[in-house]
């Protein structure tokens, strides 16, 4: 279709998404009869890391007709190694996962679509930088590597004016977070965080919490069964030879050199300090997002993290082992956070490895148990305990809980999902609020618990200097020792 005015798809969609014009003032030009979209409305992605989570989702964004995948790019060619969750089935292979694998599926996808039994549209490289180099078209970027990359990747896509969407974390270190979500509100580009979710549950919670049944809340739990990946070992893993096809040095990226390991790489990342964001980030922000917005809270004043250890014999004797590489086995934390606007705090307390809060009396008189992975909101007058999304809620030491519960009417909402949200945040319209600016608070304060977890230690919490000023020796840590040329 020609375009008038000299206005083309890409220049329209940014233009649109920096100034907040809504989609009702969209020219005629690039609306397609029928409610479809037309080629020229279609926001052209770039598929940044391509393996298990990447492919997981990706039949969602190709169902999505304002989505065009045009490229996939990742460090691993094409391999059938990638671990998956749970116990054991016997299988000869892991799951596949590579750019190879991605552009594949996208090709697949589009030609049976089309209806024409060929589409070779995708590209695909090893290099994000090559990418976005050679890819001339592009209007956003979604960002499924290992934690380590994302902020890296995230600004670089920023920095061409793209929009960007990326898994959580938005970063494993806190400077990278910090830095993305100060970029992302700087350039005006719209944004996601993939870990966004808008249940109906969230609505009924917070109508119980805010008609007052159970008081102020004083006390807010989180707890999960992960980690379900390796973490914990004080050790560097033993050095294996580089699978072919498999570029090391631009999977480690911004990290500074290291033998290659398979223990590092592809579903197993989330273990190590320098390549991931342990339990905390990787369930801390489904769970306390939504938290946040229930509770209204900002940034925590403190953070104290307690954390399992191992122990080995040594000349005849047993003693404890310093890990500085791994997240541990088990951990809990606690964090001090106001609320906003007011002048009062809750104590928030979370627990990893199996680590569950005590189970409430009242819980134990009912014969039910705690959820393996859950939350409890703790009132002056009750409790809220659910499990880990709000499934199932009940209220604990409430008088006629149950009925409570239901006389209280949780306003109606317009659900929408957040892939939707999304779309409405590229194509100008409104921001999501998904958005890195959006979850920042909560991204910082995941960033502050790991830290605590890896000092072990408590740490006072000074946000706008981002600097710990009780304990100087886990400043360093704010931030990761960068390759040379990769610094950001």
């Amino acid at each position: 279709m020609k375009q008038k005015n000299n206005l083309n798809r890409r220049t329209f969609l940014a233009q649109t998404a920096v100034t907040g014009l809504g989609l009702t003032v969209v020219p005629s030009f690039v609306m397609g009869g029928r409610g479809r979209t037309t080629p020229g409305n279609k926001i052209n992605v770039a598929l940044i890391g391509s393996g298990t989570q990447a492919l997981k989702q990706l039949p969602d964004w190709l169902r999505r007709d304002e989505l065009q995948l045009v490229s996939v790019c990742d460090p691993n060619r094409e391999s059938y190694d990638y671990p998956q969750w749970g116990r054991s089935q016997g299988e000869k292979q892991g799951a596949p996962g590579g750019r190879e694998i991605g552009k594949e599926r996208i090709n697949a996808w589009y030609a049976e679509k089309s209806g024409s039994g060929s589409y070779r549209g995708c590209s695909a490289y090893a290099d994000f930088r090559e990418l976005l180099e050679k890819e001339n078209d592009l209007d956003a970027v979604f960002i499924m590597t290992p934690d380590h990359l994302h902020a890296t990747v995230a600004l670089a896509g920023m920095k061409k004016k793209l929009h960007v969407a990326t898994h959580k974390p938005i970063a494993n270190f806190m400077n990278e977070t910090r830095l993305a979500c100060t970029q992302a509100r700087e350039t005006g580009v719209a944004t996601q965080c993939f870990a966004f979710q808008d249940p109906v549950e969230l609505y009924t919670l917070k109508a119980w919490i805010d008609s007052g049944v159970i008081g102020k809340i004083k006390e807010l739990h989180r707890w999960t069964n992960r980690p379900m990946w390796p973490q914990g070992s004080p050790y560097l893993p033993q050095e294996k030879p580089v699978p072919d096809g498999f570029d090391w040095q631009l999977w480690l990226g911004p990290s500074t050199d290291r033998p290659y390991s398979p223990d590092y790489t592809h579903t197993v990342f989330r273990g190590w300090y320098e390549f991931g964001a342990g339990c905390l980030a990787d369930m801390g922000y489904y769970g306390f997002w939504k938290d946040w917005r229930i509770l209204d809270l900002g940034m925590p004043l403190v953070a104290e993290g307690s954390s399992s250890f191992t122990c080995e014999i040594r000349d005849f004797r047993s003693t404890w082992v310093k890990n500085n590489l791994t997240y541990p086995h088990a951990a809990t934390l606690y964090w001090e956070v106001p609320v906003n606007g007011k002048n009062e705090s809750v104590d928030v307390f979370w627990y990893e490895g199996g680590i569950r809060p005590v189970t409430p009396k009242s819980l134990t008189k009912t014969g039910r148990k705690m959820p393996v992975e859950g939350v409890m909101f703790v009132g002056e007058h009750g409790s809220v305990l659910a499990n880990y999304g709000y499934e199932d809620a009940v209220l604990l030491d409430v008088k006629n809980g149950d009925q409570v519960a239901s006389s209280v009417i949780a306003p109606k909402v317009d659900l929408t999902d957040q892939t939707t949200e999304m779309i409405t945040a590229f194509q100008g319209g409104k921001p999501s609020r998904g958005s890195f600016e959006n979850v920042q608070t909560v991204a910082e304060a995941i960033c502050l618990g790991n830290l605590a977890i890896r000092m072990d230690d408590m740490l006072e919490w000074d946000h706008e200097h981002l600097k710990v000023t009780n304990l100087p020796e886990a400043n360093p840590y704010l931030s990761r020792v960068y390759r040379p040329g990769w610094e950001l």
